[in-house]
């Protein structure tokens, strides 16, 4: 009997993803536990396995599209002794098509953008549902559009099946027809630019680069970011650093890195009214510090996630910061190495950078930007002492951290980071 293989969804927040390659043709003899395909989600490229054996009949969704909604039959496996001819339009059961394609990628799909036929988009016109029409909404669109006095029948939807979601009703306007889903930019940059003769090249946003900026701007603009800088004298961390260094005899390295993460999870542990998230019927208090790193690939900026770092010793996070950080910049992370997490730290000290403030990655509260560390002229008890000193700076979700709790998990931070030798115990 001919089995419907369907789109996955490879994540709690997942409503579609790109069908990079398939790994099995037409006609291939398919084991369970085989690759059959790779699909890049909103993070990262996920090999499929095949959950069924038999042989696969029919491919319904061509390598390369994009855009495929989670539960959309994308391809169809009989049994020994089937053949295509043997499935029914019956078994075939798809909601909606799959959206437009896109080039196929070539090489390591984990590390190409999508190549799509032009980065700009044309807005889509409103149209008007019929009258008695079954309009699908989202509960969190509703009650926006019951706040705003917006006529759901006169929103189209750009979720899945054409399902109305928040950004739709954030883009219309009461009484007047709204328009599709807001842009991350606000002004159409390519029209802009080529009104003013200006000369470019055009560098395809994958889709990775197209989920993030959007989450970007939706973290800035409902988020009521609130920002605290401390210095942290980093000497004795240094010193430390090399001593735990020098006695590995290079079976491994620490990273100024590596203690920084574990000084927050500490901190985190020892102050839990920070180690929170908002939501509108309670604050959350997270019982794990799990401790989410920025890292840079070539398909964009990832935060695969240190789980329980405070109970963790500095080897083995820097162990593992530096596998994930390996596999994230492959595109080769599970959902549960880069999805969660309490506290996120994001590192441009490397850089030379001396201080940043760095944008809350929801549902989180809190991340911390690091800075350099810079020879700096200090004064202690009347005495000017050249110092090491690295500036930090706390983003914080005032809804859930206001300035006096960002500010005493600091200092508690700021203690760990200056005595190591706290965390070594």
């Amino acid at each position: 009997m001919p089995i419907n293989i369907t789109m996955p969804a490879l994540s709690p927040t997942m409503t579609e993803g790109n069908l990079a390659k398939w790994h099995k043709a037409e006609g291939d003899k398919v084991e369970a536990g085989d690759v059959i395909a790779e699909i890049e989600t909103d993070k990262a490229t996920m090999e499929v396995e095949a959950v069924d054996e038999g042989v696969l009949g029919k491919i319904l969704v061509a390598e390369g599209t994009e855009g495929v909604a989670v539960n959309v039959v994308i391809a169809v496996l009989v049994e020994e002794g089937e053949s295509a001819d043997d499935i029914s339009s019956a078994v075939i059961s798809n909601e909606a098509p799959a959206k437009r394609e896109i080039s196929q990628p070539s090489g390591d799909s984990s590390s190409q953008a999508p190549q799509n036929d032009s980065i700009k988009k044309q807005p889509t016109p409103v149209s008007q549902a019929p009258s008695g029409s079954r309009v699908f909404v989202s509960p969190l669109a509703r009650r926006l559009a019951a706040e705003k006095g917006i006529d759901l029948a006169a929103v189209k939807g750009s979720g899945p099946h054409g399902r109305i979601v928040k950004a739709d009703i954030e883009g219309a306007t009461p009484g007047a027809a709204p328009t599709s889903a807001p842009t991350v930019s606000a002004i159409d940059t390519t029209a802009a630019v080529d009104a003013l003769s200006m000369a470019y090249t055009e560098i395809p946003n994958n889709n990775i680069k197209k989920i993030t900026a959007a989450r970007l701007v939706e973290s800035k603009q409902t988020v009521p970011h609130f920002y605290l800088t401390i210095d942290c004298e980093i000497d004795n961390l240094l010193q430390t650093r090399k001593e735990v260094n020098d006695k590995a005899a290079g079976k491994y390295k620490l990273s100024v890195n590596d203690f920084i993460i574990k000084a927050c999870a500490m901190a985190l542990k020892a102050y839990p009214n920070a180690n929170v998230s908002w939501s509108d019927k309670a604050i959350l208090q997270y019982e794990a510090a799990d401790i989410s790193v920025a890292v840079a690939t070539p398909n964009g900026l990832i935060t695969p996630i240190v789980r329980n770092a405070d109970d963790k010793g500095m080897r083995d996070i820097s162990e593992e910061v530096k596998e994930l950080a390996g596999r994230a910049r492959e595109g080769k992370l599970k959902p549960e190495e880069f999805q969660g997490g309490t506290f996120t730290v994001s590192n441009l000290g490397m850089f030379g950078i001396k201080e940043f403030a760095a944008i809350i990655n929801p549902p989180q509260a809190c991340i911390l930007a690091v800075g350099a560390g810079i020879e700096t002229p200090v004064v202690h008890n009347g005495e000017v002492k050249i110092k090491t000193v690295m500036s930090c700076t706390l983003s914080v979700d005032h809804r859930a951290v206001d300035g006096a709790t960002g500010a005493e998990y600091l200092q508690i931070l700021k203690e760990y980071i200056e005595n190591p030798v706290n965390m070594l115990v």
